[in-house]
């Protein structure tokens, strides 16, 4: 059997995660935004090795519990390893969440990055709906590709070199028609989640701005640059002839690809640990309210 495509990515997604979010930011949102000060019963749907875990659980009450379920043994190994000596209570289920039933008995569900990657993100939203409990609430912290490719800044080349925004775009819309994944589900979820009866829906972007700046500490400057270079900033393109033909293959045409393909040759060239660059990656962060006494969730 072949492995599980993240059980091979751990290190990336240990390097990357830190370009996401400010800490005070998330404070923010469970302590000021969503009001939550009783513990509650914490359900992560695609925890990998327990990122919001790690973010999320030191900001709740005392007293809330945390289950993550993965279908990579790899990360759930890492996340057990990780939580064994945690101080609130943690359990990690290894498990298909396209096939696996999950009880109603959460207040809280999460996912993150996890949606973009469904075939059919409303069936996961519905189950992530259907296991929380009267009051419970619903938080997908999901991509917006575009936005965030077009929340670059690189010194000495306007944005229109080193990204093509509308390319971009059309490759997206085509990749999500065909069924794939869609990296533009964070701004959609909103909707999504209204369609299925969620109330009192909200979405926020995340405040995090990274700055590489080359005149800053060498330490601090080096982490950066390497966890920019690993979310895929400034990757090489590789060979021309086989760019064209994956990019046409999923639906735009050659004169597009070339586009893109000049613009990443031009960014994987201008971008170096000297660059002075900035990049926002604009999660977005969605959350609501399941409201089971007063009215009888969508499609239940």
């Amino acid at each position: 059997m072949s492995e599980y495509f993240w059980d091979g990515q751990i290190e990336y997604l240990r390097n990357t995660r830190g370009l996401y979010y400010n800490d005070d930011y998330l404070a923010f949102l469970i302590q000021s935004v969503w009001k939550i000060n009783r513990p509650v019963r914490v359900v992560d749907f695609g925890c990998g090795y327990g990122f919001l875990a790690a973010k999320l659980m030191p900001l709740l009450p005392a007293g809330s519990s945390y289950i993550g379920i993965d279908a990579g043994p790899r990360l759930i190994g890492q996340a057990r390893e990780l939580f064994r000596d945690a101080p609130f209570a943690a359990a990690f289920i290894e498990g298909d969440l396209t096939t696996m039933d999950v009880d109603r008995a959460y207040d809280l569900a999460v996912c993150h990055a996890f949606l973009l990657h469904m075939e059919d993100p409303l069936a996961m939203l519905r189950k992530m709906v259907d296991c929380l409990e009267d009051g419970g609430r619903i938080a997908c912290f999901e991509p917006h590709w575009i936005a965030n490719m077009a929340n670059y800044h690189v010194d000495g080349h306007p944005l229109s070199e080193v990204v093509q925004l509308g390319v971009l775009q059309k490759l997206f819309e085509r990749d999500a028609a065909r069924g794939g994944r869609d990296g533009n589900i964070g701004l959609k979820l909103p909707v999504y989640l209204s369609e299925l009866g969620v109330r009192d829906i909200d979405c926020r972007v995340s405040d995090k701005v990274n700055f590489l700046n080359p005149a800053e500490d060498a330490g601090r400057a080096d982490a950066l640059f390497n966890a920019l270079k690993e979310e895929g900033i400034g990757a090489d393109p590789g060979e021309a002839d086989a760019y064209l033909a994956n990019l046409t293959g999923r639906g735009i045409t050659e004169e597009e690809a070339m586009r893109g393909y000049r613009a990443e040759l031009l960014l994987s060239q201008a971008f170096s640990r000297e660059s002075a660059l900035v990049y926002a990656p604009n999660m977005k962060i969605t959350s609501g309210v399941v409201r089971r006494s007063n009215e009888a969730l969508a499609g239940e």
